[in-house]
């Protein structure tokens, strides 16, 4: 049995770097964020239901979803957030669970995503991960990385699940705030992730 191990934290806070680490130590990592959005522009079934929910007119005449659009018609909705993942997600979860049967002989694999909680799809995986930073260095990050405003990113924050909450639910926690140093957190989650895995085994 294959363990596997959710990778989450807030937007800005680092997990994307978390999962890099990860991977250079040959752990297998599935964005789910980037899969996802692979999925609404691939996946025809998704795409019927977002055109039916949301609007044929938010695909071009290519097929791609436009992104912009779409997140500006969910932007501080929460009820169309919630319908639009609700197509999404489970889409994500299958793609998934296809996607971790060619890793049988990794120690376990790594599923990072931002809304591991608020999709309910922490309750398939063996071991939580949350990174953590503080909420200022977060929104400098987005800003300088994605080029947004501060209110588009506190208004994205306060749809995500807070730190307290995602401490809370996971095993461990990783601080990603440039004073403590992320490498040796990772490693030391490693080693203990191979010691569970060679136990249960």
């Amino acid at each position: 049995m294959i363990l596997k191990i959710g990778v989450t934290g807030g937007i800005g806070s680092g997990k994307s770097v978390v999962c890099k680490i990860f991977s250079s130590l040959g752990i297998p990592v599935y964005d789910a964020d980037t899969e996802a959005r692979k999925l609404v522009d691939t996946n025809e079934k998704i795409k019927t239901k977002i055109k039916k929910e949301f609007g044929s007119d938010l695909y071009d005449s290519s097929g791609h979803l436009d992104r912009k659009r779409m997140a500006a018609k969910v932007f501080n909705n929460k009820a169309a957030l919630e319908r639009l993942n609700s197509i999404v997600h489970p889409a994500v979860i299958k793609d998934s669970e296809e996607w971790i049967k060619q890793y049988k002989d990794a120690p376990y694999t790594v599923r990072e995503a931002a809304i591991l909680f608020e999709s309910g799809t922490y309750k398939d995986l063996d071991k939580i991960i949350t990174v953590i930073a503080p909420e200022e260095l977060r929104i400098k990050r987005v800003m300088e990385r994605d080029h947004k405003t501060k209110e588009e990113i506190l208004s994205i924050i306060l749809n995500q699940s807070g730190d307290r909450k995602k401490i809370k639910q996971s095993d461990f926690v990783i601080v990603n705030d440039e004073r403590k140093l992320l490498l040796p957190q990772v490693l030391a989650i490693h080693e203990k992730l191979l010691s569970v895995e060679t136990s249960v085994k």
